[in-house]
């Protein structure tokens, strides 16, 4: 055979391969999801298994398993520890093929799973960790936050009531990645409003006595006391602070990240009044109730979703009309990333927004305030619409943006 023909022949094969190819990836309709959260300890009511239950209706809701797609979600605890939750990660994406790691509560845990996520080329839904630095320093081209940042809970709860007089400032801080994300955004926004940072305090993850934090807060007479802590260590701060009389003595208690679980849990008469950000109330409209009593339904405790359940419905819905957008599953975060920034976002929990190029979804928040007991008209009507922040001033603006993605 000559030179020429073997080349004429080798291009032929080749040719041959990609025709070969295409119709495989397109009729690839597996996908599988990971469910990567605290199951079991102070962030289990605001995601844990609540964020399994959303998902699995996202994948009901996309429509696909009756357009012949196979989609399999599995669950897993992180005990809010890093290399627990890379480890497992690591596992379901090596031994289980996992095409997407969801949820991830615990900024520490998802920074490192982000990494992994990256170099495996994966993709991170994230809706539970907080930490702004996912779409800011640490963003790859295979990481989405969907609901919240500590950016947004800073420029609304810090902001309000920085502006409203709340000048000086004491933090009771978490002592791990969420936390020192959230004191520093907040700093930021109160130094910007004339506001003065007096002092602060790091109690460990999971706390379950902050009567030394609270004496330290109370002696340093600033007028806003800052908890920039989640979950259980927030109600508990909370509760305790009513004990040593926090807010009777003149303080102001600032939870810059509650969820209704939170409040639910804590009862009206402990949390009425505390002031809040949030992008996410499941009585806002018609379509958020309709959702939410479906999903109380549904949910193991019957309780009512948290911002970050609701992110973790929307988010996988979104991911899944990408694959479908694409034909099949390409088996390329970075790709299946790239078609959910392109295609335009729409649920009926969140409503339309943009997802930007840092990963970022773009959407309104809500400041709320929780009502007294007799406001209260019907079961988990706990909030009071104070104001919206409009989708611009609730994200980082790029011009500012530390992501590389971002070309200034």
């Amino acid at each position: 055979m000559t030179t020429l023909n073997a080349r004429r022949l080798a291009a032929l094969i080749t040719v041959a391969g990609i025709g070969l190819a295409a119709p495989a990836f397109a009729q690839d309709k597996t996908v599988k999801i990971g469910v990567l959260n605290d199951m079991s300890s102070l962030y289990a009511d605001i995601g844990g298994p609540n964020s399994v239950v959303a998902i699995k209706m996202a994948v009901e809701d996309s429509g696909l398993a009756a357009k012949g797609w196979k989609i399999d979600v599995l669950s897993g605890d992180h005990q809010n520890k890093p290399d627990v939750g890379v480890n497992l990660a690591r596992q379901w994406i090596d031994n289980e093929k996992v095409d997407a790691i969801a949820d991830t509560p615990n900024s520490g845990v998802a920074l490192a799973v982000n990494n992994l996520v990256r170099d495996k080329n994966i993709v991170l839904l994230n809706s539970g960790a907080a930490t702004a630095d996912l779409t800011g320093k640490a963003c790859t081209p295979n990481t989405i936050s969907f609901t919240y940042d500590t950016y947004m809970l800073a420029n609304g709860t810090g902001k309000a009531l920085t502006k409203a007089g709340g000048d000086t400032w004491f933090f009771l801080t978490a002592d791990y990645a969420f936390g020192a994300a959230l004191e520093r955004d907040t700093t930021a926004v109160v130094s910007a409003n004339g506001g003065k940072v007096l002092g602060g305090v790091k109690h460990p993850i999971n706390s379950s006595d902050f009567s030394s934090f609270l004496l330290q807060a109370q002696s340093s007479k600033a007028k806003v006391v800052g908890l920039a802590n989640a979950g259980g260590d927030t109600t508990n701060a909370i509760k305790q602070a009513s004990e040593f009389g926090i807010v009777a003595g003149g303080q102001k208690l600032a939870a810059l990240l509650l969820f209704i679980n939170d409040v639910h849990s804590l009862g009206l008469k402990t949390a009425q009044g505390l002031t809040f950000t949030e992008s996410f109330y499941w009585d806002m409209n018609d379509k958020t109730r309709e959702w939410s009593k479906r999903f109380q339904k549904l949910s193991p405790k019957g309780t009512m979703p948290s911002m970050t359940v609701a992110g973790n419905y929307a988010s996988v819905l979104h991911y899944l009309k990408a694959m479908e957008a694409l034909g099949g599953n390409p088996h390329d975060g970075a790709k299946v990333v790239a078609k959910m920034k392109e295609i335009p976002t729409d649920d009926p929990l969140f409503g339309k927004g943009p997802l930007r190029i840092d990963g970022r979804r773009i959407i309104p928040a809500y400041l709320f305030e929780v009502k007294k007991p007799e406001e209260s008209k019907y079961p988990w009507d706990y909030y009071k619409l104070i104001a919206t922040i409009s989708p611009e001033d609730a994200a980082k603006p790029l011009e500012a943006s530390e992501c590389p993605l971002v070309k200034k």
